[in-house]
């Protein structure tokens, strides 16, 4: 399988006080936290590609444009749907959109490159031990 225009990809959850706004430090209210949603809305995108990547291949997130349009209180179930909707090389575009039981809480757009796993993580402890870190 490869990646291809089109893809689909779902996530979901149910708001508990560990994903609100108030447990997350993203707000005082106790309701579904945006860092959470932009959480479900990147899983719905992982979830996509699911299949599609070469072995030792994986996705990281670079960009996301998207709003919090609705509240959603604790004990409602929200998901997030993605759909790839441009690939340009390596670069990936995703359309975005989370929802409760009652319609639609956001929706925005999301970037994810393709990346060698192995590549990534050695550049990334490099960074690490070039400031001074021991392994």
């Amino acid at each position: 399988m490869s990646v291809t225009v089109g893809m689909k990809g779902r996530a979901e959850t149910k708001v508990c006080f560990e994903n609100t706004a108030a447990a997350v430090g993203s707000g005082l209210a106790p309701v579904f936290a945006t860092p959470m949603m932009v959480a479900l809305m990147e899983g719905a995108a992982v979830n996509a590609l699911e299949g599609a990547l070469a072995p030792g291949e994986g996705t990281v997130g670079v960009r996301i444009d998207i709003s919090h349009d609705s509240a959603t209180p604790v004990g409602m179930k929200v998901w997030a749907e993605a759909e790839l909707t441009a690939v340009d090389g390596r670069s990936l575009t995703f359309s975005v959109t989370a929802y409760d039981e009652a319609g639609v809480i956001g929706k925005g757009v999301h970037h994810r490159f393709i990346i060698d796993n192995e590549r990534f993580m050695a550049r990334a402890q490099r960074k690490k031990e070039s400031a001074g870190y021991e392994r």
